[in-house]
């Protein structure tokens, strides 16, 4: 299946006469995530050069979208998940038709297999995050909201590794869309793509502590990292606990379960953030996530 035009809705209780809060609902993507739009780009170039099989390391979300992607254009899709995705996000990528390797404790391990595994000549390996075709993918949403919001003076995006920030650095770079505030959030336990800016270049984090488990990359994307210069931007780092008001907030507001990988984005507009201050169209980008139950959130809520 395709990955759908996403709405752009306003926030029904931040906007203000002032300033006006978007949400980009990527979580409503077939598998949940903005993921499907780089995951499907990437696919589709792996049928064009005659691949019958792609190969995914994955905690969850990627594996999802390149199983959904995979489908639609006929490939068979192989995941490889490192023990600790859950049981239930191991299903949901099965029921979508494709194979589920489980290997390794860390994701670096599932990766050094689903390289090996992707040496094989029908198939193409498929990298959660560095990749220009997924980066090409991502993009698309960028087009989707300057048409529906010409008017954007900040974008806010979650970071992992990189994939979702450099698909709107290639939109805003396509659009000459210079001006607009490119605001980048992580936990911090998982901040590398901060860490990198200071740097000036990737680094490698010395481990991660974070509950938002999509955002746990070590190390960033380089291309990100020298491009978001080219912008006005920020790096916003936050604490676990307010990427997880962000998610239970959200779950109020609109009644949808979204990932503390997403969570933390959405926490900039419910905090008020300095970051946002001089912006009066805000565009949240709710990236989704697929490994999020009702259960926990209300966990969270209790324990608050």
């Amino acid at each position: 299946m395709l990955p759908i035009r996403t709405p752009l809705i306003l926030h029904p209780g931040l906007s203000t006469p002032s300033r006006r809060i978007w949400l980009k609902l990527e979580n409503l993507q077939p598998c949940g995530s903005f993921k499907l739009r780089g995951m499907n780009t990437l696919c589709a170039y792996a049928a064009s050069q005659g691949k019958t099989t792609v190969v995914c390391p994955s905690g969850g979300n990627a594996g999802l979208a390149t199983a959904v992607a995979a489908r639609g254009l006929g490939l068979h899709a192989r995941i490889v998940v490192p023990t600790t995705t859950p049981q239930a996000t191991r299903a949901r990528i099965q029921r979508a038709g494709a194979e589920v390797v489980v290997h390794g404790d860390l994701w670096d391990e599932s990766n050094q297999l689903a390289l090996q595994l992707a040496e094989a000549p029908d198939a193409l390996y498929v990298p959660a995050f560095d990749h220009p075709l997924l980066w090409e993918g991502h993009s698309s949403m960028v087009d989707e909201i300057l048409e529906d919001c010409p008017q954007v003076d900040a974008i806010v995006t979650s970071v992992g590794g990189g994939g979702l920030l450099a698909g709107v650095l290639v939109g805003l770079e396509r659009h000459e869309r210079y001006d607009c505030k490119v605001i980048a959030c992580e936990t911090q336990g998982a901040a590398s793509f901060a860490a990198a800016v200071d740097a000036g270049h990737p680094v490698r984090l010395a481990k991660i502590d974070t509950i938002a488990k999509s955002l746990a990359a070590t190390q960033v994307a380089g291309w990100p990292v020298e491009h978001i210069q080219g912008f006005p931007h920020q790096c916003v780092v936050l604490s676990d606990s307010e990427a997880m008001m962000g998610v239970a907030r959200y779950a109020d507001d609109l009644r949808q379960l979204v990932e503390p990988a997403c969570g933390v984005s959405l926490a900039v507009a419910y905090l008020d953030h300095p970051a946002i201050a001089e912006a009066q169209d805000v565009v949240i980008i709710v990236c989704g996530g697929v490994s999020i139950s009702a259960e926990t959130v209300g966990q969270w809520q209790q324990a608050g």
